[in-house]
């Protein structure tokens, strides 16, 4: 089960929703921040977990307005989202594979570069804790199941934030070291060259 489907299933898990209302509760609580959830794919999802039998539909004439569906889970839907529960709590997420691809290929680019792009993803994570921070304020009192959710996004996001500061400081501070090919940092694979300077190696 994905991610996304689990997030639908255990809004639907709360009570009974439609399409619409799904939507704004996942704006709500923020949770596009960890879920893979755009607006046109909530219904695609919910129609495919219903053919799986895991959500049953039930049409509600609307008054001057159109009519509209109403998911609940099944049994078997509940049954399968216990599951899935029990499973997320118990593995650990990876961690996010673009970022670590980045890390290990900080030798191809300049110290100035790599400052550049960490001191970017440090803004975008203070904008994310504040907007977190935010949500949580405007919400309140929340259920202690939905802080929780704010509780432990605010929790990574804040030790990722230290986390980064504390290798851009390191970063800083290590000695660089020249190589045939380039500058790199001490103890790192010499940087990539570029093409101009392939040449000229080359030629020699």
């Amino acid at each position: 089960m994905t991610n996304a489907e689990l997030a639908l299933l255990s809004l639907l898990a709360e009570r009974p929703r439609y399409g619409y209302e799904i939507e704004q509760l996942i704006e709500q609580r923020g949770m596009r921040a960890w879920t893979e959830l755009g607006f046109s794919s909530i219904y695609y999802l919910l129609k495919k977990l219903a053919r799986q039998g895991h959500l049953k539909g039930r049409r509600i004439p609307g008054t001057g307005a159109p009519s509209r569906v109403i998911y609940s889970l099944t049994t078997a839907g509940a049954s399968a989202f216990r599951r899935a529960v029990v499973s997320a709590l118990a593995t650990p997420a990876r961690t996010p594979p673009s970022f670590l691809l980045g890390l290990s290929s900080l030798p191809a680019i300049s110290s100035a570069q790599s400052r550049r792009a960490l001191a970017q993803y440090l803004a975008r994570l203070e904008d994310r804790a504040k907007q977190l921070k935010a949500q949580r304020r405007l919400q309140a009192p929340l259920p202690d199941f939905v802080d929780a959710m704010f509780s432990y996004s605010l929790a990574l996001t804040r030790g990722e934030i230290a986390w980064v500061r504390r290798f851009r400081d390191h970063l800083r501070r290590r000695p660089r070291s020249r190589s045939p090919i380039g500058r790199s940092p001490a103890g790192f694979p010499p940087s990539i060259p570029s093409p101009s300077r392939r040449r000229s190696h080359e030629e020699t």
